[in-house]
């Protein structure tokens, strides 16, 4: 399953993250990855998350990420959640479609593989067209208590 956060910058998105990102280490039975762009959230994230610096890896693109996606899974094959902080950062494209693209394929294999994918996306919810909005909690909130 896929689920966006979605909010313009400097909305709390990004805290939000990093707290469900700790709730969740700090459940043992958890294996929890999160990706980032640079090493901003070091400080921030519990240590039994491993948090992936993706600009250490030679990724690009939707496609790249997905596999790369893929490629943790295959070594963790009890992952349990994947954490994705500012998803145009981190595929280094900003390409609407190829977004759009990438959320179905993810959707579909974290459904398979009963695993959770919660992607940050700097964006307003009103203007983003339905494809993606079928990914964002229902009300369009970044603290939306029902989905924390």
């Amino acid at each position: 399953m896929v689920k966006i956060i979605a909010g313009k910058k400097g909305t709390g998105k990004t805290s939000r993250l990093v707290d469900m990102v700790n709730a969740d280490a700090k459940l043992h039975d958890l294996n929890v990855v999160c990706i980032e762009q640079g090493r901003r959230l070091d400080s921030w994230v519990n240590y039994r998350a491993r948090l992936i610096d993706i600009s250490e890896y030679p990724i690009q693109g939707f496609r790249e990420l997905f596999s790369f996606i893929a490629g943790i899974h295959a070594k963790d094959y009890d992952l349990d959640r994947v954490y994705i902080d500012s998803i145009y950062k981190v595929a280094q494209s900003d390409d609407q479609d190829e977004l759009i693209l990438f959320l179905n394929y993810l959707n579909d294999f974290t459904t398979e593989q009963e695993t959770e994918a919660i992607i940050i996306l700097t964006a307003d919810v009103d203007e983003l067209p339905e494809e993606l909005r079928r990914y964002c909690c229902d009300c369009g909130e970044v603290k939306c208590p029902d989905c924390e």
